[in-house]
């Protein structure tokens, strides 16, 4: 992979979030001769930072060098991780190649993956954007175990989002558990966290509530049940919303303008980051208009920060695979997408096609994990 800046110029840069697995290839920043201390410096204020709110020891450098993966019982270590690691890959890039995260064209990230975003735009230090998400993890991680994460999508159509909707208030009605949107994947795929029995209600009704077929995929592991309306049986948005009143942040819009997920928009300004990251707890990620939003603006390269990260790039590369499998397609329809396809390369043309053949560029992105990256250049 080619080293220079002109591999980031007018990228986006695209934050992972909390994830069944959060290390990566961590241990190897870690033990790297040059990139070492900076990443266990990152590591060792993020622990502290972890104990003074936890009331308990953290030590975030002993488990990356054990290799020792986060569960959800050390969910809170898993925030912290995340984050510190993030802060720390950024740390790399600018100090060992010069390369500044304030000098892309656009950020945003998956869940956490949107704090620590706004925390490497100068709107707040790692200690104030660790201090809310450290202070709910034990509930978060209590109502995870009676919380399940399925996969809703359709091989057809689009999912009707407001059908889905509907459904899961009609369910929570019943007052035997809630359900809610947790993430809108693509016009055809979404996650849902359900408590108990919800899930399987949702299922058993698919048939006579939707008019095409949809499919219901639960994961086996357990998940916080953040950006669902779970959180409120804790009381979990009003106090993050009182939290939330004692961050010290910046008051001003972030660079590189930072797209929120909470928001689907590029909606942070002087004001409104309290009322925004509030919203962030219980309100859905919009992870599909980001994607969108990278094609729209014809940006070229997807610069993915964290460790080992899947979700984004995974939605890329689906995008991709399925825009590539329509404009190869020996029909009318698929002579009439490779031309557009072409024209969408061109900025001057695209301007003059509808929005939605933005989608085209999709293969044309190029995606880069920052870890991988880091590790593979000669170190100046």
């Amino acid at each position: 992979m080619p080293n220079g800046n002109n591999l980031f110029d007018s990228a986006a840069f695209a934050f992972r979030g909390y994830n069944v697995t959060n290390l990566g290839r961590t241990p190897e920043l870690l033990a790297h001769a040059a990139y070492g201390p900076v990443v266990e410096r990152f590591l060792r204020d993020a622990s502290d930072i972890s104990a003074t709110i936890l009331g308990r020891p953290v030590d975030l450098v002993g488990r990356v060098e054990r290799r020792e993966e986060t569960t959800l019982e050390s969910y809170a270590e898993a925030v912290a991780l995340t984050i510190a690691i993030e802060m720390a890959q950024l740390r790399l890039l600018e100090e060992f190649f010069g390369i500044e995260y304030a000098k892309a064209k656009l950020a945003y990230g998956y869940s956490l993956g949107e704090i620590a975003a706004l925390a490497a735009s100068g709107l707040f230090d790692m200690a104030e954007g660790l201090k809310v998400p450290l202070a709910m993890a034990a509930d978060a991680v209590e109502l995870a175990h009676d919380a399940t994460l399925g996969v809703l999508f359709s091989r057809g159509p689009a999912i009707d989002v407001a059908k889905v909707s509907r459904l899961c208030l009609e369910i929570n009605a019943e007052g035997r558990g809630v359900i809610g949107v947790s993430s809108y994947l693509a016009p055809n795929s979404l996650l849902l966290i359900g408590q108990g029995t919800t899930l399987d209600r949702f299922l058993r009704r698919i048939p006579t509530e939707f008019s095409h077929r949809l499919y219901l995929r639960k994961n086996e592991h357990r998940w916080p049940p953040m950006h669902t309306p779970i959180v409120w049986q804790r009381n979990i948005r009003d106090r993050a919303a009182m939290l939330m009143q004692t961050v010290r942040l910046k008051h001003a819009a972030p660079i590189p303008p930072v797209f929120s997920l909470v928001t689907g928009n590029i909606s942070y300004d002087e004001l409104n980051t309290r009322k925004i990251l509030n919203d962030w707890v219980d309100h859905p990620q919009h992870l599909w208009d980001a994607v969108y939003e990278t094609l729209v603006l014809n940006i070229p390269t997807v610069i993915h920060v964290g460790a080992e990260p899947n979700l984004i790039p995974a939605t890329f590369k689906r995008l991709s695979d399925n825009v590539e499998g329509q404009t190869v397609a020996k029909t009318w329809g698929g002579r009439g997408l490779r031309f557009v396809s072409r024209a969408a390369r061109r900025p001057w043309l695209a301007k003059l096609l509808p929005r939605q053949s933005a989608l085209l560029r999709a293969p044309f992105v190029k995606q880069v994990i920052l870890e991988d990256w880091l590790l593979e250049q000669k170190v100046p």
